[in-house]
């Protein structure tokens, strides 16, 4: 009988020794990782290019808005009708990023590796609809920020000036705050239908933009009621119709007609928290048959 002549050599290989952080600091990384995707950050300048242009364009805005208050003493926005304002350049943000958080590790085929160690997969959908949703609220609440820091420094009226404000401020960032779990819920979930990133953004440019007509069509119908029920027919107005229940004056002051919900403004609000959650639970689905191939 031979001797076996197989050699094994140490190469310097180890096992790893250091701390196992689990799933919680796992959930963390995702969510970081996602945030600064969003915001082209850790990758090429090409990757920069758009969200920092609409970054730019909307801090633009709340800065010339700054300057007209402070030299006419008006307020021409207030900071709710902040983020009304702004919505088109918020579905076009969306388009461009959602795939990038999902649509990208679809076509790479990187989901086997995610799942293959403790993070579950309604960790991974949920990690990043977080990471979207707070780039959302960043681009519409950061802005804000800067209307009220240029406000409290110009009011004449003090600490109680700059409390005012305050007031103001908050119901504003809690609407932008609709705004991003409206909007990232439903992009996340039309991204994550597909690896191709074009045909990701073309759908969900087309789910916000094509139900505008529809609002539209219904808005002029003979009956009152489906009137008022109109704007329930497409996210971006089924949220400016929570707002304007919510908020009131706060999003249209007094002589600023606002949109025409009659009384049915709880029936708005119970929709966009149903639009919400039937969206978490339609991606939540989706990556439980995407692991499991």
């Amino acid at each position: 009988m031979s001797e076996p002549t197989g050699v094994i050599h140490d190469i310097g290989y180890q096992r790893y020794t250091g701390p196992r952080l689990g799933r919680r600091h796992v959930f963390g990384a995702l969510y970081l990782h996602g945030l600064r995707t969003a915001f082209g950050l850790g990758r090429s300048a090409k990757a920069k290019i758009f969200p920092w242009l609409v970054v730019g364009a909307v801090t633009v805005v709340a800065a010339g808005l700054t300057a007209i208050r402070s030299q006419l003493g008006e307020v021409v926005m207030t900071y709710a009708q902040f983020a009304d304002s702004m919505s088109w350049l918020v579905i076009f943000f969306v388009a461009v990023v959602a795939p990038e958080l999902v649509s990208r590790d679809l076509g790479s085929g990187v989901l086997p590796l995610y799942f293959s160690r403790p993070l579950p997969r309604s960790d991974y959908a949920l990690a990043k609809l977080l990471a979207l949703a707070t780039a959302l609220w960043l681009l519409l609440g950061g802005p804000q920020l800067l209307m009220f820091l240029g406000a409290a420094f110009t009011t004449g009226e003090g600490m109680r000036g700059v409390w005012n404000e305050l007031l103001d401020l908050l119901p504003g960032l809690l609407y932008a705050g609709l705004w991003a779990a409206v909007f990232a819920s439903i992009g996340l979930l039309v991204a994550s239908l597909t690896s191709k990133r074009a045909f990701a953004a073309g759908g969900i440019v087309a789910v916000f933009l094509m139900t505008t007509p529809v609002v539209g069509i219904l808005s002029i119908m003979p009956s009152q009621t489906v009137n008022e029920l109109a704007l329930l027919a497409s996210p971006s107005t089924l949220v400016s119709g929570t707002g304007a229940w919510a908020l009131g004056d706060l999003l249209f002051p007094p002589g600023q007609g606002g949109p025409p919900i009659g009384d049915f403004g709880p029936v708005y609000a119970v929709a966009a928290v149903a639009l919400v959650a039937a969206a978490v639970a339609l991606l939540l689905t989706r990556y439980r048959k995407v692991a499991s191939r």
